[in-house]
């Protein structure tokens, strides 16, 4: 697909490195071994629209002061036929370039003819990525994390899957191990409160105390009575857990579709130590010589892994010695493996089995002691965790209304799930507020959510697309449609809030390809701010209602372009588009 942005910079350095050529074989500039110099988007653009440090960055090889090179280059610059009207020096040596109307007309005809699939492309073809997120546990309501996750997955498996890679989205369920454990002891102890009374039957003192779980007890003895009572406490416990689970993890997956996320694959961690697999993979690392025994329980050499891995990587051995390393257990004394254990299997699943090209998973800031732990796991197994395993971590939310801190529901009194949040605001407004950058933290303000003017960001840019199908059903009904781009002159598109609007149309693509690149999808969020922005400027400094026939023609074709792309982007994070407001 055509990145216009992409493409002035290559020709912009290709023409740079032409006029070096060119000054060489005249004898202007020594023959020498010159690198191609990036070429960027000055912050300024009163200095040109594409810089390049060429002459900055060859005046040592070429012993020329930058300046000299620069002008050496200029006086050769050959701009037939680029995308470029005119270049010039500024400062120390920068050589700018000013874009011509063929670069302006190419990204108009780009989102004429790549329509829905503008902005996309294939620098990630071929490549088999997962994006594991929420992973909540199954023993209680999703909460603000898993919000926050939720979207920040869903929106960059959608960038990846936009730059061409094969991208599968999992939840990994735990319904195994001591939370699974903890969860039947929790609702037993509350079934038989009810059959028995409260004051009979004592708590588990690390139980799970919220409502929920009384929620589930209850459910359960008004449906089957006290049959549970009576039998071996293993069995009660068990079918417990596993009503628990039957009601809990239905109500996880209609949650997050009215989130508007949708996952390819729920993976069970059961089925991992079901199958044997954990056994297997355990003692996969017992025969790579990685584990030892202890007290009667089964360690990891976590400590000699990492400290390896960063000796490898270059740190100085005195730096690694001062940390405080240490050693996982896989199998506990009773038999019964860990956490770590099965995490292990399980990534070892995902590229051992299912031959993933890459893992991102989308965790909590609190899980950061866990990424060179699970990384150098997968290390010892062979699976080049450190290079193939992706963690993103994400910092926490503070919810605000209106600048207070709400830590209950309005409506239960509890604190917010994810569900109550949905239940205060629109999707679409959750959807763009968590989208935020995933290493900050965020402070989501309910009150601003809510709100339909120009300070809510996503009313604003929503605002926008209406703005422009309110405007194109105003013009079909005056018997004007959209002209095709070989019916435009595009040359009357000259003012400055023209340009800057195309410009913003063009820079929606390397936004992907950024987002895609730093697996930070917010800057999906920031492009369509910006676009929205020079839209709504470009709206009110350039009539389009009552002008001329083909002034007309051209802005209402440049206004159906901005349509196009703001409704790319706001798909991409999930988020609709809608025509009337």
């Amino acid at each position: 697909m055509i990145n216009m942005i992409q493409n002035a910079k290559d020709q912009a350095a290709a023409l740079a490195m032409a006029a070096y050529r060119a000054a060489a074989a005249e004898g202007a500039l020594p023959q020498a071994e010159v690198k191609t110099a990036p070429v960027e988007i000055p912050k300024d653009t009163a200095n040109g629209d594409f810089t390049t440090t060429f002459a900055l960055a060859a005046a040592k090889v070429l012993g020329r002061s930058p300046r000299d090179i620069a002008q050496a280059l200029l006086d050769r610059m050959d701009l037939a036929g680029s995308y470029f009207d005119s270049a010039e020096i500024a400062g120390p040596g920068f050589l700018n370039f000013r874009l011509g109307r063929g670069w302006y007309e190419g990204v108009c005809a780009a989102v004429e003819s790549e329509g829905a699939d503008y902005g996309t492309n294939d620098g990630m073809k071929g490549r088999k990525i997962m994006v594991e997120f929420v992973s909540a546990n199954p023993t209680g309501p999703m909460h603000m994390g898993n919000a926050r996750g939720g979207v920040l997955g869903d929106t960059l498996a959608a960038v990846l899957e936009a730059c061409g890679a094969e991208v599968t989205r999992e939840f990994y369920v735990n319904d195994a191990g001591h939370q699974i454990d903890k969860f039947a002891h929790s609702i037993e102890a509350r079934y038989l409160q009810i059959i028995h009374g409260e004051d009979a039957v004592p708590f588990p003192e690390d139980g799970y105390q919220g409502d929920d779980i009384k929620e589930l007890a209850r459910a359960y003895y008004d449906q089957n009575g006290d049959k549970l009572a009576d039998v071996p406490e293993a069995e009660r416990q068990a079918a417990l857990a596993r009503y628990g689970l039957s009601v809990n993890l239905p109500k996880m997956k209609s949650d997050l579709r009215r989130y508007k996320i949708e996952y390819d694959n729920w993976f069970y961690e059961s089925e991992l130590h079901d199958s044997g697999y954990v056994a297997e993979t355990v003692q996969l690392l017992t025969n790579r010589g990685y584990t030892y025994e202890k007290e009667g329980a089964l360690w990891l050499k976590t400590a000699d892994i990492i400290r390896e891995n960063l000796l490898k990587a270059g740190k100085r051995e005195r730096d690694v010695e001062k940390l405080d390393l240490k050693d996982d257990v896989l199998r506990r004394a009773n038999g019964f493996y860990t956490y770590f254990a099965a995490d292990i299997a399980y990534h070892r699943n995902k590229f051992a089995v299912r031959g993933f090209d890459r893992v991102i998973n989308i965790w909590g800031a609190d899980h950061h002691g866990h990424v060179a732990r699970l990384k150098g796991a997968l290390d010892a197994l062979g699976l080049n965790g450190t290079e193939k395993l992706d963690i993103v971590l994400m910092q926490l939310v503070k919810l605000l209304r209106d600048g207070d801190v709400v830590r209950m529901s309005k409506r239960t009194g509890k604190a917010i799930s994810l569900s109550d949040l949905l239940d205060e605001i629109p999707v679409d407004a959750a959807r763009w507020f968590f989208n935020a950058k995933p290493d900050t933290q965020m402070e989501f303000d309910l009150g601003l959510a809510v709100r339909e003017d120009s300070e809510n960001p996503i009313y604003y840019v929503e605002y926008a697309h209406a703005r422009i199908c309110s405007l194109l059903r105003a013009m079909r009904e005056e018997g004007v449609t959209v002209p095709a781009q070989r019916e435009v002159d595009m040359t009357l598109l000259s003012g400055e809030t023209e340009k800057a609007l195309i410009k913003q149309m063009a820079q929606f693509c390397e936004e992907i390809r950024l987002a895609a690149r730093s697996y930070d999808p917010s800057h999906i969020n920031r492009s369509l701010q910006e676009l929205a922005g020079c839209f709504h400027r470009f709206y009110t400094a350039c009539h389009i209602r009552g002008e001329e026939p083909k002034l007309q023609a051209a802005r209402l074709k440049l206004a159906d372009g901005a349509r196009i792309v703001l409704k790319n982007g706001l798909r991409l994070i999930g988020v609709d588009a809608p025509e009337r407001m």
